[in-house]
């Protein structure tokens, strides 16, 4: 695709920004930083779109293999062809297919970790995206946030970790739906665009089979009452190449 441009990352990686696919965002980013698999951890990144996330994760750590699934056929092949360029063909599988069809995928309890930067809003609530793949991308016109827990809850095996993003107006879908699929949420950190502004996102951590036990973290406070980066966004903007 003639559109495709890379942005330098850790380690040497490059990720695309292709202009036709969703690109990157400040939610892939910091679900990135926020999710902490173990090193040599196998992740599964659900809704994977150009595979920024689990990108993001490997040049932190290149220790961890991705699973990437991703439904759009375009996003998958960006998503190949970062693979080849980065020569990660051993620690990254592209696999196209409908995450509501999950159980002909991928086997049950096959992964201790995964990532999700799933569609933000319900089929028909007002967003209106520039074409068909973001809207694909950010509404639930291919899948609803129950469907998306439910893969995540297949996936997992017991005692594993799920790591999402989405938006403070959606945290009582969000924890009903990660109950259903037998995910617990544990930890919560709100994000917010400057001190005493209320969150414009919520990062959660979620165990399968674990115990009724929510703990929140500190809000991640992206700028100063000034409007300059706090300390934190630099330390988790210090990739190179990345403007929000």
């Amino acid at each position: 695709m003639q559109d495709t441009k890379y942005e330098a990352l850790q380690n040497g990686i490059l990720l695309p920004q292709t202009d036709s696919l969703f690109k990157l965002g400040t939610d892939s980013v910091l679900l990135a930083d926020f999710a902490d698999p173990p090193r040599g951890a196998a992740v599964c990144d659900l809704c994977a779109g150009s595979g920024a996330v689990g990108l993001l994760l490997l040049a932190r750590d290149p220790s961890l293999t991705v699973t990437a699934v991703e439904l759009q056929a375009p996003s998958c092949e960006a998503m190949g062809r970062a693979v080849t360029e980065n020569g990660l063909e051993d620690r990254v599988r592209v696999l196209q297919g409908d995450l509501r069809e999950i159980r002909s995928l991928l086997p049950a309890g096959s992964f201790r970790q995964a990532v999700c930067n799933p569609p933000y809003y319900p089929a028909g609530a007002g967003f209106r995206p520039e074409n068909e793949a973001q809207a694909i991308a950010r509404t639930e016109l291919c899948c609803t946030l129950g469907e998306v827990c439910a893969a995540a809850g297949w996936l997992l095996k017991t005692g594993g970790s799920l790591w999402m993003v989405h938006l403070p107006g959606r945290l009582a879908d969000l924890f009903c739906a990660l109950r259903e699929a037998g995910l617990e949420p544990k930890r919560l950190r709100p994000v917010c665009p400057r001190p005493g502004t209320a969150p414009s996102l919520v990062l959660v951590k979620a165990v399968r089979g674990g115990k009724p036990e929510l703990k929140w973290d500190a809000p991640l406070v992206l700028s100063n009452p000034d409007g300059s980066p706090t300390e934190e966004y630099k330390r988790i903007y210090h990739i190179q190449g990345i403007e929000n």
